[in-house]
């Protein structure tokens, strides 16, 4: 079916239009991740007791879908310990917030720990490791201890004080003060006191009768009688034991998705072990993700240029004076308003963020376009090198003054994801890889009577 060239020109907008430029966020509502906006972080992050890592990112930024499973199994392994929190500066409504938070590149990670002046944490910027152990390591280093290290010469004076209020002690064999009893000392911060006593202060441990360790002691105050603990020693049932006595602190932030209920087991349970710890076979992020230059300006990346028409697409690529173009060759819609083909936004996506980003550094690059189906010289360039004529979505290079082209792999199951694209890029930038001779007949000869009068000079 022909289209007209204005119904040609309405396809293009509508296909440009439906390029996920400034697409949603990478967490959906799912997500571990707790997704904040400059609205609300004073109320979620910068008002709360508990520490928080915050990652700063724009959903176009390779190297934030690069960390997205690290982040998420991150925040997995810190629920109920620390927030794990995301801002899409990509956002409109966040661009302002981001700049005052002081982030130039993507993705900027800080941490936000409580301080003595409520309202007013500490933020420092994260420069560890781009994997959930670095970060989970990181933040459970900042939690703030609340928890009293009692001995036998001071635990009659710390339990004098204020006899009516609740308390709970810790007996263990550790040294250490885990990361699962500071947040539930967070949890009950004014309300009920937690103190931690070391297996080795014998008169304390024989004070209370304790046989095993780690054991929980909650004395609810006002000469009531302690009631030991003997249920699993993870946050959710040590909370609920707890709040027979105090509420905990009410915080702002959505609660994550509840897990399986636990199986009450003997106190036995070693709690420094309920340490978040990293599991088997993590996705961590390429080193290369630390050093890369980020944007210097939180915009989205904007879409490659398209080629209308075969005139449009003759004089960008198919002169015999023409050098490298990489063209996006887009399968023909089923409708005249259809969506792009998923492969297809992909393939877009990742070729406009490339290019923003040698933009951004200011660096030399040869032009990317697409290439819709409606454009006839499509067909033609796709018959003449040898490409199926079908719905597939192809990226092709071809370099008219030194007649060579190179075909993007798009085999089945092939992907066009940023890091294949930007490595296939890389190869043809550095001259690296198998080129094959352009087909005679691709390079557009003009005649003398065709040729301008006047030649241009070549960028």
């Amino acid at each position: 079916m022909m289209l007209q060239p204005s119904s040609a020109f309405v396809l293009v907008a509508s296909l440009l239009a439906a390029l996920p430029v400034n697409a949603d966020g990478l967490y959906t509502k799912k997500s571990p991740v707790l997704q904040v906006t400059g609205k609300n972080y004073d109320q979620l992050i910068a008002n709360s007791n508990h520490t928080s890592i915050v990652e700063f990112y724009a959903p176009w930024c390779g190297h934030c879908k690069n960390l997205k499973p690290a982040y998420e199994k991150a925040a997995t392994n810190l629920d109920g310990l620390a927030k794990v929190a995301a801002v899409n500066c990509d956002d409109e409504m966040n661009k302002p917030f981001c700049g005052r938070m002081g982030v130039q590149g993507f993705p900027t990670l800080k941490i936000v720990t409580p301080s003595k002046k409520p309202g007013k944490p500490r933020v420092e910027d994260y420069q560890g490791p781009r994997s959930a152990k670095g970060i989970v390591e990181a933040v459970v280093d900042k939690i703030p201890n609340h928890v009293k290290r009692a001995t036998d010469k001071d635990l009659d004076a710390w339990l004098a004080q204020d006899e009516e209020s609740p308390k709970a002690i810790l007996f263990t064999e550790k040294g250490t003060t885990s990361s699962l009893i500071r947040a539930l000392a967070i949890d009950f911060l004014g309300s009920v006191s937690i103190a931690q006593v070391r297996s080795k202060e014998s008169d304390a441990v024989e004070k209370f009768d304790i046989t095993e360790f780690p054991t929980l002691v909650l004395l609810p105050g006002g000469g009531k009688d302690p009631i030991v603990y003997d249920g699993e020693l993870k946050k959710k049932p040590l909370v609920e034991f707890l709040s027979q006595v105090a509420a905990p602190n009410p915080d702002p932030a959505p609660k994550a998705v509840k897990s399986k209920a636990s199986t009450p087991r003997s106190s036995s349970v070693v709690l420094e072990n309920q340490k978040p710890t990293e599991s088997p076979d993590p996705k961590i992020v390429p080193e290369d993700a630390q050093e890369s230059k980020p944007a210097r300006v939180p915009i989205p990346a904007p879409p490659i240029d398209t080629l209308p028409t075969a005139e449009s697409l003759e004089a960008a690529c198919l002169e015999p004076k023409s050098g490298t173009c990489v063209l996006v060759l887009l399968p023909e819609p089923s409708e005249l308003d259809a969506e792009l083909p998923g492969p297809a936004k992909e393939a877009i996506l990742s070729l406009s963020e490339i290019a923003h980003k040698y933009a951004v550094l200011q660096s030399k690059l040869f032009p990317f376009y697409s290439v819709p189906a409606i454009n006839s010289g499509a067909a033609t360039l796709r018959a003449g090198l040898g490409l199926p004529e079908d719905q597939a979505v192809e990226i092709v290079a071809l370099n008219g003054r030194r007649g060579w082209w190179r075909r993007f792999d798009s085999a089945e199951g092939a992907d066009f994801g940023l890091e294949r694209v930007e490595a296939w890029i890389d190869a043809i930038r550095l001259g690296e890889g198998a080129k094959e001779k352009l087909p005679e007949g691709v390079v557009v000869e003009k005649t003398e009577e065709e040729k301008p009068a006047a030649d241009h000079d070549e960028l």
